[in-house]
């Protein structure tokens, strides 16, 4: 996610920057800890004394870091989740989100599972972190089987793990234990704990389905499972928020040509993309604001920053009571390479 906000506004730096300023990004690490994200904030805020935050990483940090930034009245852009807390109705004023929900995400391919792949919805199952990430995932999933003619949210089989863990013994268990078949796994992990969930119930269920959400991290997962063995990749789906990074369309090439010239080595990549992106809109709502800057006045160009086409498949669109730019989601499967292919969710 820093990779590919830096890329971004290293490109507007290096054309001259946003009406004569460069953009700098100040990055602290909390660990995916919340109990670490107070600390973090409060750096940023009265050591680095930022403008605003731009690509937090996580749900449960999101917890702590989101009432921070709103009692401070700070912007807080771009965040690395899809989580509803910061998806308020109507929207809190300094929260602009650019991606998909874990809602949609989740709708998207629960819809998938049921109209293409042609299962019962009591046949979904979902494995989930303990905690608002797999609260957030969990939900999705709950609220698209609501929608489904013959769904009943009160049949959906949660099977749990903690944070920063690849304990999965449990889940399995409740899993075996299911009287139901089970022939599909909504997977709303990080992705260790996501390539150990499949590699132990892999042979269990060779003809399962897992679909994962985007913020499992395409890259990481593919090469877990590819490390596992052959047998454990092909088939395995994440939902994007951005478009194939195996595309040719013209956001993708801008990114991969970023890479090239600034962070050479650095491989292509999901999460990195959608910080280009996410970033890239930012840097379009900064030329936009004029050279005053202020928090206020930089909410008010977000909110009308509309049918902006940047080459995604699906214009950036915000406004007073649309606080999140893009509702796409896009359809991938990895392959026995390791590779993803995209494929059509509707």
């Amino acid at each position: 996610m820093k990779l590919g906000i830096s890329a971004a506004f290293t490109v507007a730096n290096t054309n001259g920057g946003v009406h004569g300023r460069q953009l700098r990004l100040v990055a602290v690490d909390d660990g995916y800890e919340p109990t670490r994200t107070a600390e973090t904030m409060k750096q940023l805020y009265e050591r680095d004394r930022v403008f605003g935050i731009v690509g937090n990483v996580g749900t449960p940090t999101a917890g702590v870091a989101l009432p921070y930034a709103l009692e401070r009245r700070m912007l807080f852009y771009g965040a690395f989740t899809g989580a509803g807390l910061l998806r308020s109705d109507p929207p809190d004023r300094y929260v602009f989100n650019y991606r998909a929900s874990y809602a949609e995400e989740t709708d998207a391919v629960v819809r998938y599972l049921v109209k293409m792949r042609r299962l019962k919805p009591e046949q979904i199952a979902v494995f989930a972190q303990q905690d608002s990430y797999g609260d957030s995932g969990f939900a999705g999933v709950a609220k698209a089987i609501r929608s489904l003619r013959g769904g009943d949210e009160g049949t959906i089989l949660r099977l749990n793990y903690k944070r920063n863990t690849v304990d999965v013994d449990e889940a399995i268990t409740q899993l075996q234990k299911s009287r139901i078949p089970i022939k599909a796994v909504v997977m709303v992990p990080t992705y260790r704990a996501a390539a150990r969930f499949i590699e132990k119930t892999r042979d269990l269920y060779p003809s399962m389905i897992y679909t994962n959400v985007s913020f499992v991290g395409s890259t990481a997962l593919a090469n877990e499972l590819m490390l596992l063995g052959q047998k454990y990749a092909p088939g395995v789906i994440v939902t994007q928020v951005v478009p194939s990074i195996d595309g040719h369309s013209s956001v993708v090439l801008d990114y991969k040509s970023a890479l090239m010239k600034y962070f050479p080595g650095e491989p292509s990549d999901y999460v990195s993309l959608e910080g280009y992106v996410a970033g890239s809109v930012l840097v379009e709502a900064l030329k936009r604001n004029g050279p005053q800057l202020d928090t206020e006045r930089l909410v008010e160009t977000l909110e009308n920053l509309r049918d902006f086409d940047m080459g995604l498949g699906t214009p950036v669109t915000f406004g007073r009571t649309e606080h999140q730019g893009v509702h796409k989601v896009w359809g991938t499967e990895l392959d026995a390479t390791g590779r993803y292919q995209a494929i059509d969710l509707q």
